[in-house]
């Protein structure tokens, strides 16, 4: 009995494969057909579904990017300010960060004064 239906099972698999479809009537295509149908259409809503998630992430992922920019950016900016560098006009602000970087003696230690106070937001010592 057994191995009536697990033969009948594979009959059925390889249908639903486009495979052995020889014996079949046009009734028992049209149940096939419509099978198949509404299995892509639930393979197609699930694509779908995981298109949106995927989305939702990276627009997620973006507004971090750019709250982080802006974050970054206050922070030169500071940095600046606090060590009497003007941007000439052109100059840009990586170019801006390099020379922060290059004129700092222990750059490890404007990090360690600074992330603090950016990741508590609190306000900048004068």
């Amino acid at each position: 009995m057994l191995n009536k239906e697990i033969a009948e099972k594979t009959r059925e698999l390889r249908r639903t494969r486009g495979e052995d479809l020889q014996g079949l009537n046009m009734e028992e295509l049209e149940k096939l057909e419509k099978l198949i149908e509404g299995s892509l259409c639930r393979v197609m809503e699930t694509k779908g579904e995981k298109i949106l998630k995927e989305v939702d992430a990276l627009k997620s992922k973006e507004h971090q990017l750019i709250e982080e920019n802006q974050r970054l950016k206050q922070r030169l900016m500071s940095l600046s300010k606090g060590q009497g560098h003007l941007l000439e006009q052109g100059q840009s602000s990586d170019s801006m960060v390099t020379n922060i970087s290059s004129n700092s003696a222990n750059p490890r230690q404007d990090y360690d004064n600074y992330s603090s106070f950016l990741t508590l937001g609190l306000p900048f010592p004068d």
